[in-house]
């Protein structure tokens, strides 16, 4: 698309834009002056679909009025209110609904998927994550290799870009795995990568790990609701991710889990159980001998959550309304590629842009960082701040962009560019 300067080319987008009006579903902060903020800072926290607050206050009144009856007899109850979010889901990650299951935390699931999926042998014990993994899942890893015995200075296997490079190539991925291919049991990869925004081949990165007996995990943080996704087809074994980034489902929502068909029907397989995972059917028969759930759903622990799960279901609504991740996406590579535009022609000389060019290789998410003499990235973030732009910073040096095609538009994308060249400027 041939982007062009000027405040009239981006409201002359956004008149054409058949998403515009969704920006309307959504709580928008204010600045002190009573001005909408420009928030592009989905990708740590997406705003508050409106349909959230009347969607928890419907089950708020279920409680008052029902009490535990509220299980059962009413509409949307909430004994198998998961299940309600489950083909939405499937939708967004690409699965089959026996694939997927809305439980816990990122985290929490990241370490139940390696419980299962982790099994070292003497021979075989190696776990490879990027070198910038996000610092949890680092925590995570490390503490499994430690739980099995494993030393992470001899189980943990760093990806790294080339020297002087931010960016992971796919040709040095396979180049270590088929050095170390023997002795690594999983790869767990970022689905987007938190710093640079870079998005990896998955399906290669999937088929070049299995070809050589490895299993491939995903953590989909920063990818879910932002850029398409196809586990089941690409043969993912597990993936994890949050709902309160893209998916707009709340500060610390409940989690979401993938397993590929072929091991969630494998009950056999090892795993932490809880009596959600149990059998539907024999569940309140109270019986001491867990019997699995063959899908997804067999990984669950507790009951969850349901103040939460109502409010990611008037998320997902929203995403539905919206015509699922197609459009959106469609959308979004237009309004990050102006980004990209915008950046390009007024404030090369102060900003350097990290985040692949090639709109296959990100999502919405513009990782950018100051070049500028006389100013450090903190100090332009805050500058940022103070004149109404929500970013996200990132040490060393990155400050994160990201206009998310629901509620973003053209307009707030030239706004912030002319606000960050006057920052610059100064």
């Amino acid at each position: 698309m041939q982007f062009q300067s000027g405040l009239e080319f981006a409201q002359r987008m956004d008149r054409e834009d058949p998403l515009a009006s969704f920006r309307g579903q959504f709580s928008i902060p204010r600045t002190s002056d009573g001005a909408e903020e420009i928030y592009l800072c989905g990708n740590s926290l997406g705003l508050q679909p409106k349909l959230a607050r009347e969607y928890v206050a419907q089950e708020l009144d279920k409680w008052a009025e029902l009490g535990v009856k509220g299980h059962f007899d009413c509409e949307h109850p909430w004994m198998p209110y998961h299940e309600f979010l489950t083909e939405a889901a499937a939708s967004l990650v690409g699965a089959n609904t026996d694939e997927v299951v809305m439980m816990n935390s990122l985290t929490v699931n990241l370490h139940l998927m390696m419980v299962t999926f982790f099994r070292p042998t003497e021979t075989r014990f190696k776990i490879v994550i990027e070198d910038h993994a996000f610092p949890s899942d680092y925590y995570a890893v490390e503490s499994q290799l430690r739980h099995h015995g494993i030393d992470p200075e001899e189980g943990l296997v760093l990806l790294k870009p080339r020297e002087g490079e931010e960016l992971l190539r796919q040709e040095d991925i396979e180049t270590l795995l088929a050095a170390q291919g023997d002795s690594i049991a999983l790869m767990l990869l970022p689905g987007v990568q938190y710093y640079t925004g870079q998005v990896l081949d998955f399906e290669r990165v999937t088929r070049a790990a299995q070809a050589l007996g490895i299993v491939v995990g995903f953590d989909l943080a920063h990818a879910v609701g932002n850029i398409p996704l196809q586990l089941h087809d690409w043969n993912v074994d597990f993936a994890c991710w949050c709902t309160y980034k893209y998916l707009n489902s709340g500060p610390g929502s409940v989690a979401g889990c993938f397993v590929h068909r072929r091991h969630a029907e494998n009950t056999g397989l090892n795993r932490f159980a809880g009596w959600w995972g149990h059998d539907k059917q024999t569940r309140f028969k109270m019986e001491n001998r867990f019997t699995p759930i063959p899908t997804a759903e067999g990984w669950q622990l507790s009951n969850p959550p349901i103040l939460s799960l109502a409010a990611i279901r008037a998320s997902y609504d929203v995403f539905m309304q919206a015509g699922g991740m197609a459009p959106l996406r469609q959308k979004s590579e237009k309004l990050t590629g102006y980004l990209r535009f915008l950046l390009d022609t007024e404030v090369s000389e102060f900003i350097r842009v990290i985040t692949p060019e090639d709109p296959q290789q990100r999502g919405c998410q513009l990782s950018l960082c100051c070049d500028a003499k006389h100013l450090s990235g903190r100090e332009l973030f805050e500058r940022l701040e103070a004149a109404g732009i929500t970013s996200d910073w990132r040490e060393p040096n990155v400050i994160r962009i990201a206009p998310v095609p629901l509620y973003n538009s053209f307009e707030d994308v030239f706004r912030f560019v002319q606000i960050l060249k006057s920052a610059c400027n100064e």
